[in-house]
């Protein structure tokens, strides 16, 4: 007897098709964008809903969840309790990828620029001609195939298989774009372990987490892995309660929740890091083979006791607790990242701080840092990096150079450099005004996309097929799948599907590598890859089909007995880089340290264009919908200026305005402003809204890695003589200062530490 469709929903609705009843089953479309309950078909009106794994990507990190169907609407999405980065929790970012879905300005069909580059002007196109467009300018500029540049955010799995053979095989120049990378991280594990690949800390375990300016709760590299782990940490039981010291110069969310947060001044991390080393290898405190090996290189790098308290602003008292309590709390854990790596000398900062647990010996081991295995399939890409600003530099440099070392063509996925750029760099003028001919994959009208002459709009997530080899990874093999959970609801293709069909008509080889016809061919060739391996989190199935629903509902695959099995051991010569940094600006003309920051709710702009993510608070201030700069109450009160107040913040390469907010926890000369805002596209939720932090930084990087070094511009502060409600969930209450809870801080470096209080009387 046959199968009907009302039987098919109900069996997805207990897992046994899984979603991929979306892909195999011919309902016809039209039964799915029907919107009115009135005009869906009584085989669909069953008022049962179902869930399917998939997975989220938002800023902050690829998310395994959870997204509840029904009557083929996705209506919420929750976390994957199976699998192991989420352990069913997720973020707001990944809820408000319904909204991406949904959204009213998602661009609906293929785009040709009939107008002005620049102004916006557009007419829609088939696929078709879309594609057979792409494949003639390709063709044109075979002859010189390194005048096409293919920009991307870094790929994992097996979209970045293909990408990676669809430029190698071209012979296109190829960069990844991250507006906050983790070069200067990568590039120190690089440095002293032989490491591609990003470790997790492993802060559950911990006693003592030493934390240099990585904000692990709320925006740097996995927060939602690090945001369970932390509530292990965090155990009720007293004899089991870790204790956090955050070391920054800005008061972040991981801050807030830190036993103690320590003042230092931007930049000197590595002074401070070293200081600590110093100590614990003279009163010999460490690992004993440890202390050997890099008992040389710490002495050779460490300044005395009392000039690192002077560098980096906090006590001599200070660095020998903290020294004592990290060798003593063991298993302890350092971490380093965020604006300890935003520097002209992120490498030394970066290496220093990751040195100390190679010195009590806490590398591979419970409690420390772990590393992360390659994928067990050999077409997966397991690790992505960023391509530093330097590249992004010489990219714009050749942009303005003629032919043949110019660039003529420019595709553009998942990345918006026009931007998320330093404006110092001036990349977005090059393009508009040198490159022949740009192609963008977006699905939303971004500054990029805006400048584009062809747009070939994506999938969002929902809607198409994928995986991600998780970056950084729990310390074993574990790679997620994306799977439909919705026909698309606007004539879109994903990124993946639109390349191999355009390999097709290119010839010379382009095809090499690449034998699958969709992407949903290429995740089943690994998944039976993975199938045959027998062992992991789905095993002994008897047949592939059954193995493949399986880790569809599952959400993905892991074994957590595949560890790395790569030395732990530093090897080390040197420090490399300068302990000192140097920042763009003078002191007498900029006074004051910008420090942006990573937006808890929109990333680094990326979700800006979500409601949702606009109208979710931050978490210090709880402001929303707007750009604001964070003072010291004494700083504000020399400028004469009060909350709501627009201030014009100036840098050597430009300015903005914000709104100020008084911070009791801020710094006297460190002024903080949120990333993500200043859009001048992007769609009615996101454009003409508050200021854009990066068009003000200067082109400055790291001298070792060349990544961006965000953290090392100076601005001056002027009035406006303008000003507007901040809009704050706190309303019209002014936070204040409680009682000191520890030492270095707010107000004055190496002052008392205060919390920050509602006005409620209470923290």
């Amino acid at each position: 007897m046959g199968v009907t469709r009302r039987q098919l929903l109900k069996f997805s609705g207990i897992g046994m098709l899984g979603a991929v009843i979306f892909a195999g089953c011919r309902i016809p479309d039209r039964e799915f964008i029907a919107e009115s309950p009135v005009l869906i078909p009584e085989d669909l009106v069953e008022g049962q809903d179902a869930y399917f794994a998939t997975l989220a990507r938002p800023s902050t990190g690829v998310e395994s969840v959870l997204v509840r169907v029904m009557q083929g609407r996705a209506k919420k999405v929750e976390g994957n309790p199976d699998y192991p980065m989420s352990r069913g929790k997720h973020t707001a970012q990944a809820e408000a990828s319904l909204q991406e879905l949904y959204h009213p300005d998602r661009i609906a069909t293929p785009l040709r620029r009939v107008g002005n580059r620049g102004s916006g002007q557009f007419e829609s196109i088939s696929w078709e001609d879309a594609i057979d467009e792409l494949q003639s300018k390709l063709n044109e500029y075979s002859g010189n195939p390194g005048s096409v540049a293919m920009i991307t955010e870094p790929l994992r799995g097996a979209l970045g298989t293909v990408v990676n053979r669809f430029a190698s095989n071209y012979g296109a120049t190829q960069l990844a774009f991250e507006a906050v990378d983790q070069t200067v991280v990568r590039a120190a594990f690089k440095e002293m372990f032989n490491q591609d690949r990003l470790p997790i800390a492993d802060v559950q375990n911990s006693h003592y987490v030493l934390s240099f300016g990585a904000d692990f709760l709320s925006s740097w590299h996995a927060p939602l892995h690090y945001n369970w782990q932390y509530g292990e940490f965090r155990d009720t039981d007293s004899s089991k309660r870790g204790t956090l010291v955050q070391i920054e110069p800005r008061f972040s969310m991981t801050a807030a929740n830190a036993d103690t947060w320590v003042y230092i001044n931007p930049g000197t991390e590595g002074v401070l890091a070293l200081a600590i080393a110093d100590v614990i290898v003279k009163e010999g405190l460490g690992d004993a083979a440890a202390m050997i090996t890099l008992g040389d290189v710490i002495a050779t790098h460490a300044q005395p006791l009392a000039t690192a308290a002077d560098v980096t602003g906090v006590s001599e008292a200070k660095i020998l607790e903290m020294a004592h309590d990290f060798a003593g709390h063991q298993p302890g854990v350092a971490i380093g990242g965020g604006l300890a790596a935003a520097q002209t000398n992120g490498l030394f900062n970066m290496t220093a701080v990751y040195l100390l647990n190679a010195l009590v010996d806490n590398v591979g081991k419970k409690g420390g840092i772990l590393f992360n295995p390659d994928a067990p399939v050999k077409d997966l890409v397991s690790s992505a990096a960023a391509s530093p600003l330097v590249d992004f530099q010489r990219l714009a440099d050749r942009m303005r150079t003629n032919i043949p070392n110019g660039v003529n063509a420019v595709l553009v996925h998942g990345a918006d450099p026009v931007y998320a750029l330093p404006g110092g760099l001036q990349f977005g003028r090059a393009m508009m005004e040198h490159v022949q001919f740009i192609a963008s994959f977006s699905n939303f009208m971004d500054e990029t996309t805006a400048m584009a002459d062809l747009v070939l709009p994506d999938q969002v997530p929902m809607e198409g097929w994928g995986d991600d080899v998780s970056d950084p990874g729990p310390g074993y093999e574990s790679i997620a799948l994306q799977q439909p959970v919705v026909m698309p609801f606007v004539d879109v293709r994903s990124f993946g599907d639109v390349l191999l069909a355009t390999v097709e008509g290119l010839g010379g080889g382009m095809t090499r590598g690449l034998p699958w016809n969709t992407m949903k061919d290429a995740i089943r060739a690994n998944a039976q890859e993975l199938y045959k391996l027998n062992r992991g989190s789905i095993q002994q199935y008897p047949s592939f089909e059954e193995f493949w629903v399986g880790i569809l509902q599952r959400g993905g695959w892991w074994d957590t007995k595949a560890k790395s099995k790569a030395s732990t051991k530093a090897k080390i010569d040197k420090i490399p880089g300068n302990a000192v940094p140097s920042f763009s600006g003078s002191v007498a003309e900029y006074p004051y340290h910008l420090l942006p920051f990573m937006s808890h709710a929109m990333g680094d702009g990326r979700g800006a264009h979500l409601p949702w993510l606009q109208a979710t608070p931050d978490p210090i201030t709880t402001a929303v919908w707007s750009t604001w700069i964070e003072l010291n109450p004494n700083t504000a009160k020399g400028l004469d200026v009060r909350e709501g107040d627009i201030l014009k913040v100036t840098s050597p390469k430009g300015s903005i305005e914000a709104q100020v907010y008084v911070n009791p926890a801020a710094p006297p000369k460190v002024v903080s402003i949120p990333m993500g805002q200043g859009h001048t596209e992007m769609g009615r939720y996101a454009k003409d809204i508050g200021s854009n932090v990066m068009s003000i930084l200067d082109a400055v990087s790291d001298a070792d890695t060349g990544a961006l070094a965000w953290g090392a511009t100076r601005v001056k502060l002027t009035l406006t003589g303008r000003r507007s409600r901040v809009p704050k969930f706190e309303g019209m209450v002014v936070p204040r200062l409680l009682d000191p809870v520890g030492e270095a801080g707010a107000g004055t470096p190496g002052g008392p530490l205060y919390k920050i209080s509602n006005g409620k009387d209470h923290e």
